[in-house]
Parts: structure tokens; C-alpha cells; sequence
């Protein structure tokens, strides 16, 4: 089994973690970096599949 969707995963929970954390301490910053990485393109290492969740 890859690795590739524990990866996803952990990035779009650390995106959530970092989401929350700048609308609890008002950082406008943080949260649209949260928002991003939640919303990064999926890979699963083939060619011409990244895809947004």
C-alpha cells in the first residue's frame, strides 16, 4: 500500500489544525494558509492524476 493517502491525510488534517488556530487568534495569515493546505491538489504518483479535493 503507498504512502501517498496517510500523507494527504496528515496534510489536510495539519491544514484544519492551522485553519483553527488563526480564526481563534484573529491572524487573517494563518488561516488562509490553513485553507490552503487543506485544499492542495491530491497526487497519487501517476501521471496526470492530481486532482483537487
Amino acid at each position: 500500500m503507498s504512502e501517498h493517502p496517510a500523507k494527504t491525510s496528515a496534510e489536510q488534517l495539519r491544514g484544519s489544525v492551522k485553519e483553527a488556530i488563526g480564526k481563534l487568534t484573529g491572524d487573517v495569515r494563518v488561516q488562509a494558509e490553513g485553507k490552503a493546505q487543506k485544499q492542495s491538489p491530491k497526487f497519487d504518483g501517476k501521471p496526470g492524476t492530481a486532482r483537487r479535493s
